[in-house]
């Protein structure tokens, strides 16, 4: 028969910030993640579920805060969930390979390098389209001409 894995046992709610815990506010103003995402996090699995007060309050030990600086990190440089999630595993595995922590990297660069090339020729669509707009009393617009062309391809008019 499995092991049955009993909760901690709760805290009240100031014992547990004498031992160290934060609330949900607390941990969202240390980490820089809003409580909203902090919740969002621990639903999709990023976050272990938090410990809760006598009263339900949420309560998030030291490690945790860490776990929402990483993830906040890496979404400031673009990564999905699901590579947060791959590179968390990989950081909480100390026997991790760092050629595996490379590879998701570098997919995310290849994967920004995409996106650049998407702005710049839309950037280029819309520096030609403007250029081409008189910009004067007259109804005559060449931007919203191209606009209107449902069905036209990306970049249709510029100068790729």
């Amino acid at each position: 028969m499995p092991p049955v894995h009993k909760p901690a046992p709760t805290l009240e709610l100031a014992d547990a910030r004498r031992a160290g815990f934060f609330n949900i506010g607390e941990a969202a103003e240390e980490s820089g993640v809003t409580a909203k995402m902090i919740r969002h996090y621990e639903a999709l699995g990023l976050l272990r579920p938090a410990r809760r007060s006598e009263g339900g309050y949420r309560l998030y030990e030291p490690a945790d805060l860490h776990v929402l600086r990483f993830i906040r990190r890496a979404r400031d440089l673009g990564f999905t969930m699901k590579d947060i999630g791959r590179l968390l595993g990989l950081w909480q595995n100390t026997r991790r390979a760092s050629g595996d922590v490379r590879r998701i990297a570098l997919e995310h660069i290849r994967g920004l390098d995409r996106k650049i090339g998407e702005l710049q020729s839309m950037r280029r669509t819309l520096e030609h389209l403007v250029q081409h707009c008189h910009g004067d009393n007259r109804p005559d617009c060449p931007i919203l001409d191209d606009l209107s062309h449902i069905g036209a391809g990306p970049g249709r008019g510029s100068e790729q």
